[in-house]
């Protein structure tokens, strides 16, 4: 499985899974396909995004949970590591490279 590895100056190098690097990449808007960059003007929508993307998820499998307990149904198993958790050092790197005023690279 390959993996997309973002780069900054300030942060250093943050590794992601195929999946998980590309799902980050369409959450924030940004062409997962080659290599890329994020501009610090861009990163606060960035975690925006990322952060609304979260709240979404959270509700969505909380929703789902309620629904099969109300049917009587096993509740639904889900990924046990969260788009929070996965997207929680990613937003660490925007934040850091935004004060910093760097951009965030990858597939370079």
């Amino acid at each position: 499985m390959s993996v997309y590895r973002f780069k900054s100056r300030e942060t250093g190098e943050l590794v992601m899974l195929e999946p998980h690097g590309k799902r980050v990449l369409q959450i924030i808007g940004k062409d997962a396909s080659g290599p890329g960059v994020i501009l610090p003007e861009q990163m606060a929508g960035a975690v925006e995004a990322l952060r609304a993307a979260v709240v979404e998820e959270e509700t969505a499998r909380n929703r789902q949970k309620d629904e099969a307990q109300a049917r009587g149904e096993t509740t639904p198993e889900f990924d046990p590591v969260s788009l929070r958790m996965r997207a929680a050092p990613f937003i660490e790197m925007l934040q850091r490279a935004e004060k910093a005023g760097v951009e965030v690279v990858w597939g370079v």
